[in-house]
Parts: C-alpha cells; sequence; structure tokens
C-alpha cells in the first residue's frame, strides 16, 4: 500500500468516527434544540465570546504576555505583484469580516465588540529595502518580521490586525500580517488564504469580488453563544466535565532545567522534527489495526512520553475543536475554538494495544461533550490558582492533517512562506504534528523558563524511540517500551561508567597500612592531644593486640565488637581487629543502650574490645560477651610481628557498621576488604594530593564516612588527627586547623559546615584545605556561606554512597572558582574508580537525561549484605544486568538522582520521602532555597508533618540570624510572592540550633512539633486605614459575608477569577486603581490594598468579569494545527 492509499484510508476512517461521534451527540441531545443563530442588534452593546473574553482577560493580567497570542505569517512574493490589486483585497477582507475592524472597550464596566465602519480599511505599512545589500535586505527582512511579531497590540483602540509590505526588487516582496487571536484562529488562516486568493485573482484581472456574501458575522455568534448554552444543557455538560476530571493530576511534573518561577513569562522557543517516512506508515498502520485515527495514536504516544518523564501514570492533555460544527460558521474570519482536557490513564501497565482503546473512549466522549467553554470548566472544577502555570493540564497536542500548501501561486505570483522564529510558549510544552501526506513534521513549542533546547531534541529522540517501539509490537506494556536509543544506552550504562583503574585488589586494607609502616617508620601516625604514635609503634601495640585475639580463636569473618571513646585505644583495637583476620563492628558510646544491647546482640561478636570507662556498661548490656579490655597492660606481651593469617582473602569481612532500618531495627552492613581497599585507594589519589599533610577525624568511628579520615592517611604516610568528641570543642579545633598555612584533609558533614559558618568571626585562611563533605545532600546556599566565613579557598569534594557501597561512590569536586548556578543543590558528580551508577525507572530500564531514577550501585565497592537479613540483602542487592560479568551485583538505594547533560549526577532525595500535598508533588528543596534567601533567616529546613492522622502539611524550621527575628507571617508573605500557594508552609518554627544525629546528620525526626506561635494563619484583625476599609467593604459585598479581617485572602473566602475583575472594577469606582494581578499576587485584604494606587475619581478604563486566567492553546502555530473540526 502507497502514502496515497494509506493516507485515503486515514481519512475514511476519520470520516467514518466523525459520522459515529455525530450519531452518539444526536442521541444524546435528542432533547436539546439550539436556537437559530441570528444578527445581533448592532445598535445594542454587543458581548465578547467566551474565548475572546479570555483574551481580553490576560491581555489585562499582562499586556505584555499577551504578545505569545500574536499570529504572525510572513510570505515572501516571487513574480509581478499587483500593490493594487493586494491592498484592494486587504481591504475587501476588512470590509467583508466585521471581525477584522473590532475594538473591545469597556462600556459601563463590561468589555463589549466596537465595530468600526467599513470605510477603516487594512492598515498596511509599504517600505522599500530594494536599496540594500542582499545580504542587509534578508537582514531587515528578518528584523522587520521579528518587531512585527511581537509588537503589542492595543484591544481598545485597535486595529487588530496590520501588515506590512516590504520591496526587495520589482519581482520580489515579502508581506507580514498580524493578527491578534482575539480576532482569529487557525481556521481562520485558511480562510484567509482562499479568500486573499480569489480576490486578489479576480481584482488583478479586474473583476469584481467573486466571493458569497457572509449570512451572519462574528459578534452574532458570540450573542448567540452566550444565550443557548444554559439551564439544564449548561448543567449537564459541567456534571461531565466536573466527574472526568476530579482528582486528576494537577500540575504535570516534567523535570525541568530551572525550577518553575511564581509567575510564567510565556517565554518560549520551538524545536521542529521530521517523523521519518517508514515510522509514518507504521503509525498508519497500526492505528488501522485498532481502529484509532492518526490523532489517538499519536496521543497515545505522546501521554506514555510524558507519563515516563515524570513518573505520573495519570496525565492531563490539552487539545483543541475548531468548533465550527455549523455550517454557517465556517467561513468567517474569527476566534472560535474551544480547549478539552483530555486525561489520560495509564495505570494497570496497559499495552499499546490497551492504551489506544483507552484513548479512543477518552477521545471520542471528551468530543461528545465539547460545548461546554474550557473557562466554564476551570470555574466548575476549582482549581488551586497559580501564575506559575495554567490550570488543569500544562501540555498541548495538536493536529494538522489537512492538505499543507508551502508554495501558493496566484497569477504571475508565486508564495512562500517565511518561518518566523517563536519566542513564546503558551503553556510547559506543545507538540504540534503536521500530516503532510507523504509524512508527519512534528514541533516542540516550550517555555524557555523551563526548558533548554537540548533537553527539546532529547526528549524528540524519546518520542521517536517511543513510537518505533510500538509500530514494532503493540502487545508490549507502554511502561516497557525504551525511551533511550542504542547510541544513548550505551552511553549512559556503559561510557558513564567506564571507571575501571588498576587497585590492589589482591590484598586486604591492613596489609597496605603495614606496607606503609616499613616505608616510613618513624613518620607519625596518629595524633590525639598531646600523644604521638609513629608507623611503627602504631604497627608494633596493633599487632601484640591482634595475637592476643588470634589466641582467643579469632578467624576470618569473625566480628569483633569495639566500644571505645575516640582515642589511641580506639585506633589500636581497630587495626588489631583487621590484623587478626575479623570485621570490625563499631560500637559508639553515645549511642542509647537500647540500640548497642541490639547491636551486640545482633552482631554475635566472638570478642567485645572495650575500654576500662565503658566496661560496666557493656557488661550490664551483654552479660554473656566475651569482653577484651583495651587496656594495653592486658595484652603489652604479644608478639610484635605482624600476624599471617593463610585463610584470609579480600573477599573476607572488614567491618559491619549499623545503619538505620525502615523496621525500626538498625541492620548491620557487611562490608569487604576488596571494597574497603578500592576506595581507600581512590581516596589516596584524590583526596590526599601531596600538599596536603593529613587528615582531621571529627565524627564518630560508628559513621562510615569517619573510614576516609581515618585510614586513607595510614596508606600515604601521613597523619590522623583524632579531635575532641565534645560538639563545641571539635568545631573550635576545626576552625584552628583551617587557620593553619598547610592544606588539611576534612572530613565533615553539610551540618558541620552550617556550625562553622556560625562559629566563625572571620574567614580563617586562604588556605586550599581539601573538604570531604557527605552524609546528606549539600547545598549551594550553604557551601558558599562557609566559602565566605571560614574558608574561601577550600577545594570542597560533594562525596555521595550509602554504607551499602562503602562510604563514597560519586563525586564532584568545586573549588573557589566554580562557576555560579540556579540550581540550588551541588551535584554529586561521577562514579569513582572501578564503581558504576544506574539511574533506573520501577521496572529496571535506564531513565534518560534528566528524568529522575533509582540510583543502583554497581563495581567492586558493593557490600555483602545485610548480617543475618537474607530476606532484605536479596530485595536490596541485586544482580546487575548490565554489568557483562558473570555474579555481578548492584545495590539498589531508594535514592532518587538524575543525569546532567554534563554528565553529573543530580541528587534529588529519597524514593520512599516523596511530600505529595493536595495532589502537588512538592520539591522541598526549593521552597527551603527560597525561605533561606528571606530577610533575617539564616539556613532552613521544610518537612511535611504528619500530627493530625489525615492531615499532612508543610512545616518551615529556620536558623535566625544574629539579631534577626522573622515573624511566620511575615515569611509566609515573602514566599507568596516567589511560589504558588500549595507550596507555602503552615507554620514556620525557629530554632536555635539543628538538633543532630551521633553522626553529625541533621535529626529531622527531633524537630519539635509547631506550636500556635508558629503558624502562619493569624487571629482575626480588623481592616486598618482607609485603603483597607475599601477593600474589606468591596469583599463583603461581592462574597456576601460579614466580616472581612486585614489578614484575609481574598480566594480563600471563596472568590474566584471572575469576580476578580469585578473587585477591581469596585475598587476603580472607589478611587482606587490596581493591577488584577495583584489580586493573585498578593492576595491577602492587606497585602492588596498596599498594591492600591488612589486616583482622583473613576479614572482610567472600566474592567468587569472576563473568564478564568486560561492561557490558550491556540494561538496559530507553524503547522496550523487547529484546522480540524475534530482532532480524532
Amino acid at each position: 500500500m502507497n502514502d496515497d492509499q494509506s493516507r485515503k484510508l486515514e481519512q475514511l476512517r476519520r470520516a467514518v468516527a466523525l459520522q459515529q461521534l455525530r450519531k452518539r451527540e444526536g442521541e444524546r441531545r435528542e432533547t436539546v434544540v439550539t436556537p437559530p443563530m441570528q444578527r445581533a442588534d448592532r445598535t445594542a452593546s454587543l458581548p465578547l465570546s467566551w474565548a475572546q473574553q479570555r483574551m481580553w482577560f490576560l491581555d489585562r493580567l499582562d499586556h505584555a504576555a499577551s504578545a505569545a497570542y500574536h499570529m504572525p505569517v510572513a510570505l515572501r512574493l516571487r513574480g509581478r505583484l499587483d500593490r493594487d490589486a493586494l491592498k484592494a483585497t486587504l481591504d475587501r477582507l476588512v470590509v467583508r469580516h466585521e471581525n477584522l475592524r473590532t475594538r473591545f472597550v469597556s462600556v459601563d464596566g463590561t468589555p463589549v465588540q466596537m465595530i468600526d465602519p467599513a470605510e477603516r480599511g487594512f492598515e498596511l505599512i509599504e517600505e522599500d529595502l530594494s536599496g540594500l545589500s542582499a545580504d542587509a535586505r534578508e537582514a531587515a527582512v528578518a528584523e522587520r518580521g521579528l518587531a512585527e511579531a511581537h509588537a503589542l497590540f492595543d484591544l481598545a483602540i485597535g486595529p487588530l490586525v496590520r501588515g506590512r509590505l516590504l520591496r526587495l526588487a520589482d519581482d520580489e516582496h515579502v508581506l507580514l500580517v498580524t493578527q491578534h487571536h482575539i480576532v482569529s484562529d487557525g481556521w481562520s488562516l485558511g480562510v484567509l488564504v482562499k479568500e486573499v486568493t480569489a480576490l486578489y485573482t479576480a481584482f488583478s484581472q479586474g473583476q469584481a469580488d467573486p466571493l458569497p456574501p457572509l449570512a451572519i458575522q462574528y459578534a452574532d455568534y458570540a450573542a448567540w453563544q452566550r444565550q443557548w448554552l444554559q439551564g439544564e444543557t449548561l448543567q449537564q455538560e459541567i456534571e461531565f466535565w466536573r466527574e472526568r476530571l476530579s482528582g486528576a493530576p494537577s500540575l504535570l511534573e516534567l523535570p525541568t532545567d530551572r525550577p518553575r518561577p511564581a509567575a510564567q513569562s510565556y517565554a518560549g522557543d520551538r524545536f521542529d522534527l521530521q517523523i521519518p517516512p517508514a515510522l509514518t506508515a507504521g503509525l498508519r498502520a497500526l492505528s488501522q489495526r485498532h481502529g484509532t485515527t492518526l490523532f489517538m495514536t499519536l496521543l497515545a504516544a505522546w501521554a506514555t512520553l510524558l507519563s515516563r518523564l515524570s513518573g505520573q501514570d495519570e496525565v492531563v492533555i490539552g487539545t483543541s475543536v475548531a468548533n465550527r460544527r455549523r455550517s454557517e460558521l465556517e467561513p468567517l474570519i474569527g476566534l472560535f475554538l474551544n480547549t478539552l482536557a483530555l486525561r489520560v490513564d495509564l495505570q494497570g501497565e496497559p499495552s499499546t494495544a490497551e492504551l489506544l482503546q483507552r484513548i479512543k473512549a477518552t477521545t471520542l466522549d471528551a468530543y461528545a461533550h465539547q460545548d461546554l467553554p474550557f473557562e466554564q470548566v476551570v470555574e466548575a472544577l476549582q482549581p488551586q490558582r497559580s501564575l506559575s502555570h495554567s490550570p488543569i493540564f500544562q501540555t498541548m497536542l495538536a493536529f494538522n492533517n489537512t492538505a499543507a500548501g508551502g508554495v501558493l501561486s496566484l497569477p504571475e505570483l508565486e508564495l512562500s512562506a517565511i518561518d518566523t522564529p517563536r519566542q513564546t510558549a503558551h503553556f510547559d510544552l506543545e507538540l504540534a504534528v503536521n500530516d503532510t501526506g507523504d509524512g508527519l513534521e512534528a514541533s516542540f513549542a516550550y517555555a524557555t523558563d523551563l526548558f533548554d533546547r537540548a533537553t527539546m531534541q532529547r526528549y524528540a529522540g524519546h518520542l521517536l524511540s517511543l513510537l518505533e517501539a510500538m509500530t514494532a509490537d503493540d502487545k508490549v506494556t507502554v511502561a516497557r517500551l525504551p525511551l533511550l536509543d542504542a547510541s544513548e544506552r550505551e552511553r549512559l550504562l556503559q561510557t558513564c561508567n567506564d571507571t575501571a583503574v588498576a587497585y590492589s585488589q589482591d590484598r586486604c586494607a591492613h596489609e597496605l597500612f603495614e606496607a606503609q609502616a616499613a616505608r616510613t617508620p618513624d613518620a607519625v601516625a596518629l595524633i590525639c592531644g598531646e600523644a604521638r604514635l609513629s608507623y611503627a609503634e602504631l604497627e608494633r601495640r596493633a599487632n601484640r593486640l591482634a595475637h592476643r585475639l588470634i589466641a582467643l580463636g579469632v578467624k576470618p569473618d569473625d566480628r569483633i565488637a569495639i566500644c571505645a571513646e575516640r582515642g589511641e585505644a580506639m585506633a589500636i583495637g581497630l587495626l588489631a581487629t583487621l590484623k587478626a583476620g575479623a570485621g570490625y563492628v563499631p560500637l559508639e558510646p553515645s549511642y542509647p543502650d537500647e540500640r548497642l544491647a541490639y547491636m551486640l546482640d545482633d552482631s554475635a561478636p566472638v570478642a567485645v574490645l572495650v575500654s576500662p570507662a565503658l566496661r560496666g556498661r557493656v557488661e550490664a548490656l551483654a552479660p554473656s560477651a566475651p569482653l577484651l579490655s583495651l587496656d594495653e597492660s592486658q595484652w603489652s606481651d604479644g608478639a610484635e610481628q605482624a600476624p599471617q593469617i593463610a585463610a584470609l582473602t579480600p573477599a573476607h569481612l572488614a567491618y559491619v557498621i549499623y545503619t538505620s532500618g525502615s523496621t525500626g531495627r538498625p541492620k548491620g552492613v557487611m562490608v569487604h576488604h576488596q571494597g574497603l581497599v578500592n576506595y581507600l585507594e581512590h581516596a589516596r589519589r584524590e583526596y590526599l594530593v601531596e600538599a596536603v599533610q593529613g587528615a582531621l577525624v571529627a565524627t564518630p568511628y560508628g559513621f562510615d564516612a569517619t573510614v576516609t579520615s581515618l585510614l586513607t592517611p595510614w596508606l600515604a604516610g601521613k597523619p590522623v588527627v583524632l579531635l575532641a568528641e565534645q560538639a563545641q570543642v571539635c568545631l573550635a579545633q576545626l576552625l584552628d586547623y583551617a587557620a593553619q598555612p598547610q592544606p588539611w584533609l576534612f572530613k565533615l558533614t553539610p551540618a558541620h559546615l552550617d556550625a562553622l559558618s556560625n562559629l566563625a568571626a572571620a574567614p580563617a585562611s586562604a588556605t586550599a584545605h581539601v573538604l570531604v563533605v557527605g552524609g546528606e545532600q549539600l547545598t549551594r546556599r550553604g557551601l558558599q556561606r562557609f566559602r565566605e566565613r571560614v574558608l574561601p579557598a577550600s577545594v570542597v569534594i560533594n562525596e555521595y554512597g550509602p554504607t551499602e557501597t562503602v562510604v563514597g561512590c560519586t563525586v564532584y569536586v568545586s573549588d573557589a572558582n566554580e562557576a555560579p548556578s540556579a540550581a540550588d543543590a551541588v551535584p554529586i558528580g561521577k562514579p569513582i574508580a572501578n564503581t558504576r551508577i544506574y539511574l533506573l525507572d520501577r521496572l529496571g530500564a535506564p531513565v534518560p537525561v534528566g528524568v529522575a531514577g533509582e540510583v543502583h550501585i554497581g563495581g567492586v565497592q558493593v557490600a555483602r549484605g545485610y548480617l543475618g537479613r537474607p530476606e532484605l540483602s536479596a530485595e536490596r542487592f541485586l544482580d546487575d544486568p548490565f554489568a557483562g560479568v558473570a555474579g555481578a551485583r548492584m545495590y539498589r538505594t531508594g535514592d532518587l538522582a538524575r543525569w546532567r547533560a554534563d554528565g553529573e549526577l543530580e541528587y534529588l532525595g529519597r524514593n520512599d520521602f516523596q511530600v505529595k500535598i493536595r495532589g502537588f508533588r512538592i520539591e522541598l528543596g526549593e521552597i527551603e532555597t527560597r525561605l533561606a534567601a528571606c530577610a533575617g533567616v539564616a539556613e532552613a529546613i521544610v518537612i511535611a508533618r504528619e500530627d493530625t492522622p489525615g492531615d499532612q502539611r508543610l512545616v518551615a524550621y529556620f536558623l535566625a540570624e544574629s539579631g534577626a527575628a522573622p515573624q511566620p507571617g511575615d515569611l509566609r508573605e515573602a514566599l507568596a510572592r516567589e511560589l504558588a500557594e500549595y507550596m507555602l508552609p503552615s507554620a514556620f518554627v525557629a530554632v536555635e540550633a539543628w538538633p543532630l544525629t551521633a553522626n553529625g546528620k541533621l535529626d529531622r525526626a527531633a524537630l519539635p512539633s509547631p506550636d500556635a506561635s508558629a503558624v502562619a494563619a493569624r487571629a482575626f484583625e480588623a481592616p486598618q486605614g482607609e485603603a483597607e476599609l475599601a477593600v474589606a467593604e468591596v469583599w463583603q459585598g461581592l462574597l456576601g459575608i460579614e466580616r472581612v479581617g486585614r489578614h484575609d485572602q481574598f480566594f480563600a473566602l471563596g472568590g474566584h477569577s471572575l469576580l476578580a475583575m469585578v473587585l477591581i472594577e469596585r475598587l476603580r469606582q472607589r478611587g482606587y486603581n490596581a493591577d488584577i494581578g495583584a489580586v493573585f499576587t498578593a492576595p491577602s485584604l492587606s497585602e492588596l490594598a498596599q498594591r492600591l494606587v488612589p486616583v482622583a475619581g473613576a479614572a482610567s478604563d472600566a474592567y468587569q468579569v472576563p473568564a478564568n486566567l486560561i492561557p490558550d492553546a491556540f494561538a496559530a502555530t507553524g503547522t496550523d494545527a487547529d484546522t480540524e473540526e475534530f482532532q480524532v
């Protein structure tokens, strides 16, 4: 079957579908009689149509942003141009269509249509560019085209269609025509082309106007629309859409390149994609097999892509209907379009075949209920209002399969379209597809506030991959269809993980220490207070204890617990345990007795090394545990040479460190020497560069991060400095070392950086100390503050890695010269030597760049598993299907991250702690960043609390700057200017210091519940001042309430966007002007009163109720995508 036959079949199927739809529509509306469309009284006020009212409202809300609703067309005319015939043609169009000479003014506060006399004609400016060079001419054409496309219209003054004729040569011209969407739509462009053809042909040959007179005008349609859709018919339509869209996702949460701004700017760009002919043929065949139209099939692919990118299994996608089902409307130029919100359900892992049937039913139902204007759908649903995104849906699909005519021939003239760069976007993301008959041309229009062009290029590739897979096998579930092509999959799985580096894979960690001690016996290995131990001395003392342990029967894979204060004995005991062939189990003395008792019981150590001061406590916790004192007098007679354990291999246990478990029980992670050695050699190469003097231990040895500073220096012949355990003393010591001129290695948590920033009176030094930071997410604001206050020249290495994969698996290096970034989270970088990072979806497939996936870690550092927890080990430690090595394993972390375009990893948080409030998934980091920027706030944390079952809410915690006392209400008002309402915390709690765990991490569970003083809502307070009293009286009248306080909010009291315009008009009548946007950005009474501008009398144009704040979907796209009656 050739393409022409396929296209004819497609058109036939579409015709049948429309016939069935009209039959269903007729059955549904047997009792509904629409009134005839008659000529409206031109002596009375002419109302706007619902769609026009939407456009008028948007223009009043943000006049500059209304440029997004311009419809520019640029045509190159080659041949002999009859300029008189062209001008006569354009003038005749204005005479013929009242809508092209209509303005929109306020009369007594109500927007009405004002139709100018037919003599007004078409505003055409002529400009001669023929005197310029060829290059200069083309540059001028581009400049004039861009200027014409973006020059703002005044809806009250008009005209709302304008043109510019550029003369390039006697036989070459460019015609620029720009219309405002309020008087035109995509279908109208087709009418315009048809009528220009007929009129120009006639006038250039001296003939009369050949077009038949129009039966009605657009103003007649607008009046008719207002009259007939009401009563029971209106209620039935509202109930249908309320039922279909109730509970749908409020926001499509696509991964963006930048945080969503508080108010969308409508700035945009476009990226074009050609769908190959073979794939187009496959899509036509797929549609034919399943009885769907090509639009439905494309909708299935688009919905699948959006679902896979966002992680949401329901998406709402907008699409347009031409809304011209009455024949008398077809030849009119005007704005008739309506928007339909199609809710696509991808739950239950449907196959392509199953999804197509779902979409077919959804689409036909939606078109059977297309009469209700979209603005009324929005008002019926009352979604959460936000200036940051459009309501109901944020993405569009438009489809056009009318015949395309790139070159139009007229008498002695050839016309071809000039592509006008699109610099606006009505939504986050729009896909327009044009069916030329020979193939499919796609265009992505996207908001540049959110996305980069490179992201759109990737999305286009993902869409092609999906379409290929859908046509190849329609039985595969859409969740398993590949988004990546072979090269991108290879890059993410292999190239990004090309980390192979030679390391001491045949040696154990303590053997590396022994070799170093032999090389530098007299170098200082350990500093603790005033004490200094050389490598030789530390080696001898650890060997004595190791021989004592061996004498007790210790063998490889046995476990020895160590409970001691931070000091020499702790370090000796740890090293001796490794030398004896066992794995050490650190028992941090700061842990509660209950936790220590559990760890002792669970790890079942063959011996417990305990300091004399803690012996009594350990005996009480585990009476039967075999204790061995770390008092050297008990084993000082042991052999001083290193023990040789023939059975010990790098696969044996090095340590067991306990981490928190989701069940509340800690779980012991078993780490082998092979993984430990790989990490230590990485740390030696990358952190302990030659100039670094040694490392500082400032964290508990029960925290695996301490491995970096405690063991790495012993592979390089450098000292380990054990700092005090008391927090304040330790911080002071850290500042002392920070002041030293020679660099040291610090291993800290972000909480340490914050504490040091608070403590430092001035920068400690300009030394390039090396700071390895891990344990929790590092923010740029915290890092910048640390550099400003403590160490401006420091090299900070952000290290990520769970205990289950040995301390750290990825690193990102930030130095003082790093370029600033809009993102607050510091990246976690790239995988270190001999590790592999996979970001996988819930079905185990790699996710594309920019998309959130669960972090899976492969490579040599993957731990053996959890001690005594085989079921949990099997759940988290999985076979690695990507390594290409038999027996390879990977660890499923439960963390979310995404690949950045530059190959760096960005940490996104835990997948089991996603915050969802009132249907919105919320990025807490964004709120924290904005809150930390508020006046008087030094640091901020935001969490979701559920202190009352079923009542989940956001609570903000903050450290105030010295001398400041920010108030909850003030903080909420400040955030309200930048964040959507659903992202505003309900309470703000001031804390003096962050609660920390024993490992130095933020202890979120210890953050206090908010009390009444923290709640941002305030008790009733009467309006104050003339302006507030005026606002209160207007609110009372509009909302029908008796009492309004100065902190009450308009929308919370029942206001909506329809009333918002009435509010502005009522205030104007009282002598106050305000921008309509203030009602959204300053919703409280006191805030709005501050925005009012007193005027003398009732100044400026009045405002009257328009439709809801709804960006329209259907300004002309490059594909004229709205020229269908139905997109089915």
